[in-house]
C-alpha cells in the first residue's frame, strides 16, 4: 500500500471500502465516480449545480498532526475526485441499508412520514448527519439525554436549509431531524408511527429509534490512517499540488514558459456551479496542500484569511473570535461576518467553497459575490500572486483592475481593525452592519442587493456626528461591489437629522445605477435607500441613540418595531398540529402506516431509472434544443472538443433517422401528437432539433452545450408569444374545448339587479415549473428479435409505449415500457416524458446499442413546459351587501405549440371558478396557440388558476365595497342548493357538502376573529412591518379514470400486485397494500395485520399490464386501490369455499396453509381486474379550506408566512399520514406558485430561470412558520371507494390564502401612505401580480416608502 501511495496514486475510501485509482480524468466529479464507475447510487444527481442537495455525502480528511477527522458534508456533483485523495466517503447507504440495518436517521424519516417520492431524501439524510457527527463531536463536555444528540432543534433544522424537496412540505423532515435535538419538546413534535396519543414524554422518548453517538459508527476507517498519503503523480493526473508558495509560483511561470494551454486552478471547484464548464484542462493546480493559503490568524490589529480557507472554517474562526480579546470593534466585525456569510450558499457548498475563489470569480466575472462587499465595506487588503511575483493592494484597487488572468492567485486577505473610541472626538464609537434581502433568508439564494456599511459617529447635544462613513453595495446589477461615495462625502462630517438623511437617500439612488438588462432595476435602488435608512435612522435622535444603549460600546443599529415576539423563536418553524381521524372500518385501510419502502429510500436504495446499471456498451444522449421561437433550421454545428471529449462523441440523431414506416412524432395525447424532432424548421424555444450521442452522458452535455446551430428567419413570420397575439392572428389550438358544464342563470338578468359593477377587469397568470427532484431520465435497450425494453421515468406508460411504437415504425408488441417509480412527477412526467423516451429509444434502435438520456437540470426547465399561463377578462355585478348576482369572464389560455391536455383545462378553469355563487355565471374561453413549449398537465391543473381568479374577484367586491373580504365570502359560500346548481351530479349527497362546518371549524380552531383584531392592533404600533390575515375556501372537483389491476398469490403465501397507477411519491402503493390486506382478510379477519407485509406492489410493464392510463388528477391512488380490491374478491371467492372446508377438518387453518392447499387443488391464485368508475360517481367534490397570516417587510419586501391552519375533507382516508403528507406538501408547492417561483422568459419565449441559482421553490425558511393540519374524516360515502376522497391535488388551492394575506398586509402598508397623506389617490383595488416575490411586494407597496415617510417626517411643524 505504501509503496503505491509513494507512486501518486489516487487513494481513498467509500462506505470503509478501499478504492486505488492509477489515473483518472482530472475532471471526474466525485458524484460521477461514485454512480457510474463504482455503482454507488445513494446520491442523486438532481442539478449538477450544489443547488438541491440531493448529491450530498460526507466527506472524513485525517489530519495526523492533530490525530483528528474532520468531517463535513460536501456537494458530490461539485467536488473533483483528484482533490480526496487521502479522504473517506460516507453515503447515506453507507450509514445503514436493508442488509446491516437501517441507521437511526433513516428509521426517524421512514416513521416521521418524512420522505415521499424519495429523491431528495439520502441527501437530506446525509446533510442531517454531517451536523448530528460534528454537534456530538464537538461538544464532549455536554451530555444531552439518552438517545439524543447534542445538535439544539434550530442546528438540526437550519442543517437541511439548503437541500429540497418538492414533495413533503418540510415539516416532517424537520420533526425527524429535530428528534434528535437535546433541546426538543416531544410533545412539539407531529404525526409519527413511534407513539400513540396518550404516551408520556418519557415513554415517547423512549420509542424513538435508539440513537448512541459514542457507537456511531466510523467515519474514517483506520486503515487510511496508516497510509502515506502523498501527492498525485501530476504525470498521470495533470493534478498538480504544491506545498508552497514558491512552489506554486515556479509551477505557474513553468506553464507559461512550455505555452501549457489551459490552467485551473483548484480548492473547492464550487464555482462551476454556477459557471457551467464546458472546456477541459490541460493542467490542474490545487492549492490546498500551501499550508500558508489556509491560514486564518487574528490578534488586536485585525484578521487574516488564508485564501484557501472555505467559508465554513471562517464562519466557525470569526465565531471563536467574538470569545477572545480583540477589542470591541474585532469583536463586533467579527461577529457580523460571521452572521452574514452563514447566509451564503448553503453548508454542504460553504463546506468546500473557498474565500479565495469567491473572491476570484467576482473580480473576474463579475459574480454577485457577498464576501467581495463584506470587505470592501470593512477596507480589506489582499495579496495576491501573479507571474511577476507577490502584490498587497486594498481589495478596492484590485476590484478596479482588469480580470486577473488564470494563472494570478489570491494569495489572502486581511481585514484592519479600527481602535476603539477616541477621546478627542467625544467618545465616537463604530458602527456596522450588513444586509442581503434574498429570496431565501437563510441562504441558498444570491441576493438582490448586498451591502455592508462602517460609521465612526459620537454623540453630540444636538445631534450624532459622522465622522467617517463607509458604504459598499453589491449585486445590485454591476460588474463587482462599489462604495457610495457621493453618498459618503455628503455625510460625512454633518450632525445627522431626518433632512440629512433625507438628502442622503437621494444620493443613494445617484450611485446605485443598475446596468441595463438587470431585473428589478428600481427595486434594487429602493433597497439600497432601505439599507441606510435602517443604518442611519435610528441616529437622527440622538435621546434615543443614547438611552437605547446605542454609545454604550460598539453598537448596531436597526430600525425595529414595537411588536416582533413571533419573529424571534429559536427555532426556524415552530411546532404545530396535526390532527388526523382514522377509520377502523376497513382496517387495516384507514391506519397511518408509514410509506411503503420509505427506509430503502431513505438509505438510499430505492432504484430510479439512473440507478439501473448500464448494460454493456452503453451510450448516452443529450437533447439540443432551438433558442428561436420560429425560424428555418440551418446547420448544427457540434463544436471543437478536447481529444477527451472528441473520441467519446458517436453521432447525432436528427429526424432523419426515423425508420421507414416511422413517423416523427415524440408526444401523444388524446388530442393529437406533437413531432419529437423539428425538420425544416423549429416551431418554439425549447424545439428539439437533434439528440447528441457519446460515450458518456458528460460529453454528451458538453456538446450539447457547445453545438453551434445556424438559424435563418428570412421570410418567417414573427412568433406568436402572448394570448393577445393568438387571438390577433387567430391562433388557436385544434382540439375541442372540453366542458362538461353550461352557463347557470341569465347573466344580463343579474348585472341588472346589482347595486354596484366592475367591468372589463383584467388579471393573469403565470406558468410554473414541476421541478420534481428528478429530472426527466430513460433508458432503452434494444433486445432479441427487433424489441426493445425502455425504463421510463414516466407518469404516463401506456401512451409511451404507443408513441415510441409510432416513431420506429414497429408493431407494439416489441416495446416493453417498465416504470418502477418516478423521483416525483406532479404531471411533468406524463406527456412531457414521452419526447424524452422516444428520443433515447430511435438512438438506441440507429445505433443498436443501449442508449440512456439523463436530462440535466437545466435543458429539462427549458424544454419540459408546465403550468398554463393565462388571461382573464370579468366582468361583475354585486349588491351593497357584498353578495354577487352576475359574473361573466373571458379566459385566454396560452397552451403554447401543441394541444398535450390543454383541451381539458377548460373544464378545471370553471369548475375551479364556480366555488362562489356567483347568481348567474357565464364563461367564454380560448385555447390559444403560440411559439412556447406545449404546456401541459401540472399538479391541479387549470384548478389552482380557476380558484385563484374566484378569490381575487371577491376580493374585489371587498375593495369597492370596502368591506371585510372574509364578510363578502360569506355571502357568496354556496348552499346545497347552489352548489347542486352550479356542480349538478358530482354535488353528491347534501350530507357529503362539508364545507360549511368546515368554514366554520376553522374560524374557531384558527382563532381568526381573535386574530385578526390582533393584528389590527400590530398593524396600528407598527411602521415598517404589516401583517395580513386570510380566509378562503376550496372547491374541487375531481374525476375518477379506468385503472387495472393484477394481484398473484405465490406459493409461500406472499402477495405481488400489479396496479395501473405509478409510484411518483404520492404513497399510492403503501394505500394498495393496505386494500388487498383488508380485502384478502375477508377470508379471516385476523390475517390483516400478516397480510400487510406479505404484500409487494411491483412496476408497471405494460405488456404485463395493459390500459394502465395516466397517473394524475389525485385518483389515480383510490382507483387502483378499487382494481386491486376487485382482485382480491375474486381471489375470496375462490378461496373461501377451501378455507370453510379446511376449517371444518382442521378447527383453524392459516394463510400459508390455505394457499399451499390451494396450489394443491389447483386454484388459480391469479387475478385480473379493471375498474371502470361508474357515470354516477366517478366525479365528485373535495372540500377545504385554510387561513393563513403574512406579515411584509416593508422596507424589503420580504414576506413571512407566520401562521398556516387547514382542515381539509378526506372522506375516510385509506391512510392519515399519507394524506397528510399529501395535503402538507401541495399546500407548499401552492406557496412555491404564489409567492416564489419565477418563470421567466426572453424576447425569444426562452426560459431564462432555468437553474436553481434564477429559479427559487420553497426550501424550509420560505415556508409557513407554523402549519396546522386536520385531515376531516367526513364519515361513511358510500359512492367513494371505501369511502375515500382525493388529497393529492386540491390542497394546492389552499396556499391562495398566503397570496391573499399578503394582499391584505399590503393595503395595510397603503393605509399608512394615505395617512401620511401620500397617497395621492388610494387605490384599493391594486392588483398583486403572482408569484408576489419580494419585488413585487416592495413595488406594491411602494419603492419611495423611505422618502414619503422621510418628508412626513420633515414636513412636520418642529415643536
Amino acid at each position: 500500500m505504501e509503496g503505491s501511495q509513494r507512486n501518486g496514486n489516487l487513494v481513498f475510501a467509500v462506505n470503509g471500502e478501499r478504492f486505488e485509482l492509477a489515473c483518472v480524468d482530472p475532471s471526474t466529479t466525485l458524484l460521477q465516480f461514485l454512480r457510474y464507475h463504482a455503482s454507488f447510487k445513494s446520491p442523486k444527481l438532481g442539478c449538477g449545480e450544489g443547488g438541491c442537495g440531493a448529491c450530498v455525502v460526507l466527506v472524513s480528511k485525517y489530519d495526523p498532526k492533530l490525530n483528528k477527522v474532520e468531517d463535513f458534508s460536501v456537494s458530490s456533483c461539485l467536488t473533483l475526485l483528484c482533490s480526496l485523495n487521502g479522504c473517506a466517503i460516507t453515503t447515506s447507504d453507507g450509514l445503514g441499508n436493508t442488509r446491516d440495518g437501517y441507521h437511526p436517521i433513516h428509521q426517524r424519516f421512514a416513521g416521521f412520514h418524512a420522505s415521499q417520492c424519495g429523491f431528495c431524501t439520502p441527501g437530506m439524510c446525509m446533510s442531517f448527519f454531517s451536523a448530528l457527527v460534528n454537534a456530538d463531536k464537538g461538544n464532549p463536555q455536554v451530555s444531552p439525554p439518552q438517545g439524543f444528540s447534542s445538535l439544539t432543534s434550530f442546528e438540526a433544522e437550519k442543517s437541511i436549509s439548503g437541500n429540497l424537496c418538492r414533495c413533503t412540505g418540510y415539516r416532517p423532515i424537520a420533526d425527524a431531524c429535530r428528534s434528535f435535538a437535546s433541546d426538543v419538546d416531544i410533545e412539539d413534535l407531529g404525526l409519527n408511527i413511534f407513539w400513540k396519543n396518550g404516551d408520556s414524554t418519557e415513554t415517547k422518548a423512549g420509542k424513538l429509534p435508539p440513537y448512541d453517538p459514542s457507537k456511531d459508527l466510523v467515519t474514517y476507517p483506520e486503515f487510511l490512517k496508516s497510509e502515506s498519503i502523498t501527492r498525485l503523480d501530476s504525470t498521470r493526473y495533470s493534478w498538480f499540488s504544491p506545498v508552497s508558495i514558491e512552489e506554486l509560483q515556479t509551477l505557474l511561470n513553468s506553464s507559461v514558459a512550455e505555452n501549457v494551454g489551459s490552467v485551473k486552478i483548484v480548492v473547492g471547484n464550487t464555482g462551476t456551479g454556477y459557471y457551467k464548464e464546458t472546456q477541459c484542462y490541460d493542467q490542474y493546480i490545487d492549492l490546498r496542500r500551501i499550508p500558508e493559503l489556509s491560514i486564518l490568524n487574528r490578534d488586536r490589529k485585525g484578521i487574516e484569511i488564508g485564501a484557501t480557507a472555505t467559508i465554513s472554517r471562517v464562519i466557525s474562526f470569526l465565531n471563536e473570535g467574538t470569545d477572545v480579546n480583540l477589542g470591541l470593534y474585532g469583536k463586533m466585525v467579527s461577529q457580523k461576518l460571521a452572521q452574514h456569510m452563514e447566509k451564503i450558499a448553503n453548508p454542504f457548498v460553504r463546506n468546500t467553497a473557498s474565500v479565495g475563489g469567491n473572491l476570484a470569480m467576482a473580480q473576474k466575472f463579475g459574480f454577485p459575490s457577498d464576501m467581495s462587499t463584506l470587505f470592501l465595506g470593512v477596507d480589506a487588503t489582499v495579496s495576491i500572486l501573479t507571474v511577476r511575483g507577490r502584490e498587497k493592494l486594498k481589495w478596492e484597487e484590485l476590484l478596479a483592475r482588469p480580470a486577473l488572468d488564470s494563472r494570478s492567485v489570491l494569495l489572502s486577505v486581511r481585514i484592519p481593525f479600527k481602535k476603539d473610541g477616541n477621546v478627542l472626538q467625544n467618545f465616537s464609537k463604530f458602527l456596522f452592519e450588513t444586509y442581503r434581502p434574498a429570496p431565501r433568508p437563510l441562504g441558498s439564494a444570491l441576493a438582490y442587493v448586498n451591502a455592508a456599511f462602517l460609521a465612526d459617529v459620537s454623540p453630540r447635544r444636538n445631534g450624532v456626528v459622522i465622522h467617517s462613513i463607509r458604504l459598499a453595495f453589491g449585486a445590485f446589477g454591476t460588474n463587482h461591489a462599489i462604495r457610495a461615495k457621493t453618498v459618503e462625502k455628503h455625510l460625512t462630517g454633518k450632525i445627522l437629522n431626518v433632512k440629512i438623511l433625507y438628502e442622503a437617500v437621494k444620493f443613494v439612488k445617484l450611485d446605485i445605477v443598475p446596468e441595463p438588462g438587470t431585473s428589478y432595476p428600481e427595486y434594487r435602488s429602493s433597497l439600497a435607500v432601505s439599507f441606510l435608512f435602517k443604518f442611519l435612522y435610528p441616529l437622527t435622535n440622538v435621546d434615543s441613540a443614547v438611552s437605547s444603549g446605542l454609545f454604550d460600546g460598539v453598537g448596531e443599529t436597526s430600525v425595529e418595531d414595537g411588536d416582533t415576539s413571533e419573529g424571534n423563536t429559536k427555532t426556524i418553524l415552530s411546532p404545530a398540529e396535526q390532527v388526523v381521524e382514522s377509520s377502523t372500518e376497513y382496517y387495516p385501510v384507514g391506519e397511518p402506516m408509514k410509506k411503503y419502502g420509505v427506509s430503502m429510500q431513505a438509505s438510499g436504495e430505492a432504484v430510479y431509472v439512473d440507478d439501473i446499471p448500464s448494460p454493456p456498451n452503453c451510450l448516452h444522449g443529450a437533447i439540443i434544443y432551438s433558442t428561436k421561437p420560429l425560424a428555418r433550421v440551418k446547420s448544427v454545428h457540434l463544436q471543437h472538443q478536447p481529444n477527451s471529449i472528441a473520441e467519446e462523441i458517436i453521432g447525432i440523431i436528427t429526424f432523419k433517422d426515423i425508420p421507414r414506416g416511422g413517423e416523427n412524432v415524440g408526444a401523444l395525447s388524446q388530442f393529437g401528437t406533437e413531432p419529437l424532432f423539428a425538420e425544416d424548421h423549429c416551431e418554439y424555444a425549447g424545439d428539439r432539433i437533434v439528440v447528441v450521442v457519446a460515450k458518456s452522458q458528460r460529453s454528451a452535455d458538453v456538446a450539447a452545450r457547445t453545438t453551434v446551430v445556424e438559424y435563418d428567419t428570412e421570410n418567417i413570420d414573427s412568433p406568436i408569444l402572448t394570448v393577445e397575439e393568438a387571438v390577433d392572428r387567430s391562433s388557436f389550438l385544434q382540439g375541442p374545448v372540453f366542458l362538461d358544464t353550461e352557463p347557470v342563470g341569465d347573466f344580463s338578468k343579474g348585472m341588472a339587479e346589482a347595486d354596484h359593477k366592475i367591468l372589463s377587469a383584467e388579471l393573469r397568470l403565470p406558468s410554473e415549473y414541476y421541478f420534481y427532484m428528478e429530472p426527466q431520465t430513460t433508458l432503452a435497450v434494444p433486445d432479441e428479435d427487433n424489441t426493445m425494453v425502455v425504463y421510463a421515468s414516466t407518469q404516463f406508460p401506456e401512451y409511451t409505449h404507443s408513441v415510441i411504437a409510432r416513431c420506429l415504425g414497429v408493431p407494439e408488441h416489441n416495446i416493453r415500457v417498465k416504470t418502477r417509480r418516478a423521483g416525483g412527477g406532479f404531471g411533468g412526467k406524463a406527456i412531457r416524458n414521452m419526447p424524452v423516451s422516444t428520443a433515447c429509444a430511435l438512438a438506441a434502435y440507429k445505433l443498436r446499442h443501449p442508449v440512456r438520456v439523463y436530462v440535466n437540470r437545466n435543458t429539462d426547465m427549458v424544454i419540459t413546459g408546465g403550468r398554463h399561463p393565462l388571461k382573464v377578462t370579468y366582468s361583475v355585478g354585486f349588491k351593497s351587501n357584498g353578495k354577487v348576482t352576475a359574473l361573466h369572464a373571458d379566459i385566454l389560455i396560452n397552451g403554447g405549440i401543441s394541444d398535450d391536455i390543454t383541451p381539458v383545462i377548460a373544464s378545471h378553469v370553471i369548475a375551479a371558478l364556480k366555488k362562489y355563487n356567483w347568481g348567474a355565471f357565464s364563461f367564454d374561453l380560448k385555447n390559444c396557440k403560440t411559439n412556447l413549449t406545449s404546456k401541459s398537465s401540472m399538479r391541479a391543473l387549470g384548478d389552482v388558476q380557476g380558484s385563484y381568479i374566484a378569490d381575487v374577484i371577491i376580493e374585489n367586491v371587498a375593495s369597492v365595497l370596502e368591506m371585510e373580504v372574509d364578510s363578502v365570502i360569506s355571502q357568496n359560500v354556496h348552499t346545497y342548493e347552489s352548489l347542486k346548481l352550479f356542480y349538478e351530479h358530482s354535488a353528491g349527497e347534501s350530507g357529503e357538502y362539508t364545507l360549511p362546518s368546515i368554514m366554520d371549524q376553522l374560524a374557531t380552531s384558527s382563532r381568526f376573529v381573535d386574530r385578526r383584531n390582533m393584528i389590527d392592533e400590530f398593524n396600528e404600533k407598527n411602521t415598517w412591518k404589516k401583517r395580513g390575515i386570510s380566509r378562503l375556501p376550496i372547491v374541487h372537483e375531481v374525476m375518477q379514470h379506468a385503472t387495472p389491476a393484477k394481484v398473484s398469490v405465490l406459493q409461500d403465501g406472499s402477495i405481488v400486485c400489479e396496479v395501473g397507477g405509478v409510484e411518483i411519491g404520492q404513497g399510492l402503493w403503501t394505500k394498495v397494500k393496505q386494500v388487498i390486506a383488508y380485502a384478502l382478510s375477508l377470508i379471516e379477519r385476523s390475517w390483516s395485520e400478516e397480510l400487510v407485509e406479505k404484500v409487494r406492489i411491483i412496476q408497471i410493464d405494460t405488456l404485463s399490464l395493459v390500459q394502465t392510463g395516466f397517473t394524475a388528477e389525485s385518483t389515480k391512488s383510490e382507483s387502483s386501490c378499487e382494481a386491486a380490491r376487485r382482485c382480491c374478491n375474486i381471489l375470496v371467492e375462490r378461496l373461501t369455499p377451501l378455507k370453510e372446508k379446511l376449517q371444518e377438518q382442521n378447527g383453524s387453518v392459516d394463510w400459508t396453509t390455505l394457499i399451499r392447499e390451494a396450489e394443491a387443488q389447483p386454484i388459480d391464485l391469479q387475478a385480473h381486474a379493471y375498474f371502470v368508475p361508474d357515470s354516477s360517481s366517478g366525479q365528485y367534490l373535495n372540500y377545504g379550506a385554510a387561513v393563513s397570516e403574512v406579515e411584509i417587510d416593508i422596507l424589503t419586501g420580504q414576506p413571512r408566512i407566520m401562521q398556516s391552519d387547514i382542515i381539509y375533507d378526506c372522506g375516510q382516508s385509506l391512510n392519515p399520514a399519507v394524506d397528510l403528507g399529501q395535503i402538507e406538501g401541495a399546500f407548499v408547492q401552492g406557496i412555491g406558485y404564489f409567492m416564489l417561483e419565477e418563470y421567466l422568459t426572453n424576447e425569444d419565449g426562452l426560459m431564462v430561470t432555468n437553474s436553481t441559482w434564477t429559479y427559487h421553490i420553497p426550501t424550509i425558511d420560505t415556508i409557513t412558520k407554523r402549519l396546522n393540519v386536520r385531515v376531516l374524516n367526513s364519515g361513511h360515502h358510500k359512492k367513494r371507494i371505501l369511502s375515500s376522497k382525493a388529497s393529492g391535488e386540491p390542497p394546492l388551492l389552499l396556499a391562495a390564502t398566503v397570496h391573499s394575506a399578503t394582499r391584505a398586509a399590503i393595503r395595510e402598508a397603503r393605509k399608512q401612505l394615505k395617512h401620511w397623506g401620500k397617497l395621492d389617490k388610494y387605490d384599493s383595488e391594486f392588483y398583486l401580480d403572482v408569484p408576489a416575490i419580494m419585488p413585487v411586494v416592495k413595488t406594491t407597496c411602494g419603492l419611495d416608502y423611505v422618502e414619503k415617510y422621510l418628508e412626513t417626517l420633515i414636513s412636520k411643524p418642529s415643536t
